[in-house]
């Protein structure tokens, strides 16, 4: 069984920082401990417990974003550490004080005070050495396409660069007769190929060449899984879906099994944690405007088949009464109680019985309804291979890019539905689940940009 990680290459600089952190904190709590008290602290629980909340809560404010290492050097990336430190102090307060123990003052200027700047000091050096050694655009990638393939990938780029304010992938473009010039540049990082241009042409041999000489290669869907984190369905090869690589995730695989296992624990543990949250959310949803609390929708499940599912109510009641529409910023069918239920995902928590029952997953692409699919399928190609998918409560899609209200939206959304039909696994669940738990903490991806 192979097992595809695409993802994770881009993310090992981030984990190493991240591996760093947990080290800096265990360090400077020794070295404090033993100038403060005169011995070694040995193994201490309160020294674990501050290297966890100190990478989880860096995680949670974007510390460990690939985004925010990207961003120039005048973004408030330090800010970002100092909120850490705040938390974390306000945690220890917090604990003391449900412990009825005052936190003294000379413990925080004799311990707390000197260990936190010294644990935020090694993750500053550590996040400045990381900007300047991973994440520095100095090298480009040459992509060898065709003409509309070309125009395909400027679109995907443009897009990046609204969405993050800078080129996140420097690259150049050529076709194969002008390979021999191109090959020159000496800050060439590596050379992605589209297999369709390399049919029988005489640069094949120039690119053999420049490959024995130690110049990366990669195909192009490669290239866009590595640095776009998604494929476009223009660019997609349906073929792939008999003879490439990766496709793990099929009924009757070991793959599908263990993953129906965490959706049947999952989703119980969820239901039993969730269930005091979703009542006092229905009883909100009731005193509102006095009509229904839950709210069915027939969506697309596997293998397009239908399914029935039930959300809370957060719009007026009759507000589809011309049919189904997308939802646009600020839609005034939403409830002042359903806003804030849709901005904490409250509203999706009655679909775990979905889950439970099998027509969905934890994580998978989200259903959509029949009747907005019907243009989509015309408009985008490649749309219904998502159908090969058990729809989700999350996915790679929801996590990677803004809630869609478009036609644009739903083909970018594809885009990052594919690279799951290919990369799916274990380990990219747990990403996407970690990436939503962000995302619901932070209240955000829930309105159209």
């Amino acid at each position: 069984m192979q097992l595809r990680l695409p993802w994770l290459r881009s993310r090992l600089p981030l984990l190493a920082i991240a591996a760093w952190d947990a080290l800096s904190i265990l360090c400077s709590y020794s070295l404090v401990y033993r100038l403060r008290l005169g011995s070694w602290w040995g193994q201490s629980d309160e020294a674990f417990g501050f290297a966890i909340g100190w990478v989880c809560l860096s995680y949670l404010v974007g510390r460990y974003s690939k985004e925010s290492f990207q961003q120039p050097l005048r973004k408030p990336w330090r800010s970002q550490t100092l909120l850490v430190v705040l938390l974390l102090l306000v945690g220890v307060q917090l604990h003391s004080w449900l412990f009825r123990v005052l936190l003294e003052d000379t413990r925080f200027r004799g311990f707390l005070a000197p260990f936190l700047s010294l644990t935020a000091f090694a993750s500053l050096a550590a996040q400045g050495w990381a900007r300047q050694k991973f994440y520095r655009l100095q090298q480009n990638w040459l992509l060898v396409v065709s003409r509309k393939e070309r125009l395909v990938l400027e679109q995907e780029l443009q897009i990046d660069r609204l969405r993050f304010g800078r080129e996140m992938v420097p690259c150049a473009f050529c076709s194969l007769d002008q390979m021999q010039d191109a090959l020159c540049d000496g800050s060439l990082l590596g050379v992605a190929v589209s297999k369709s241009t390399l049919q029988r042409h005489p640069a094949h041999a120039e690119l053999l060449r420049a490959r024995q000489q130690g110049l990366k290669f990669s195909s192009l869907d490669h290239w866009c899984e590595d640095h776009l984190q998604r494929i476009p369905p223009e660019l997609f090869d349906p073929d792939e879906l008999l003879v490439g690589e990766g496709f793990q995730l099929r009924p009757g695989t070991f793959n599908w099994r263990l993953k129906r296992f965490g959706d049947l624990l999952g989703s119980g543990l969820l239901l039993l944690v969730a269930s005091p949250l979703l009542l006092v959310a229905m009883l909100l949803v009731k005193l509102g405007d006095g009509g229904p609390v839950f709210y069915s929708q027939t969506r697309t499940g596997l293998f397009g088949k239908e399914l029935r599912i039930i959300k809370l109510r957060t719009m007026l009641q009759n507000s589809e009464t011309n049919g189904a529409q997308w939802s646009p910023t600020n839609d005034p069918r939403i409830t002042t109680v359903g806003r804030w239920l849709r901005r904490f995902r409250i509203d999706e928590l009655p679909q775990l019985w979905c889950v439970l029952t099998g027509e969905m997953t934890l994580i998978g692409p989200r259903p959509e309804r029949p009747s907005l699919e019907a243009g989509v399928v015309r408009a985008i190609p490649n749309y219904c291979l998502r159908h090969w998918l058990r729809p989700g409560l999350s996915g790679w899609a929801q996590v990677c890019f803004p809630y869609g209200a478009s036609i644009a939206d739903t083909r970018m959304k594809l885009s990052y539905d594919l690279y799951y039909l290919r990369n799916a696994n274990l380990l990219l669940d747990l990403l996407i689940v970690l990436k939503t738990i962000k995302l619901v903490a932070g209240g955000r991806g829930t309105e159209p940009d």
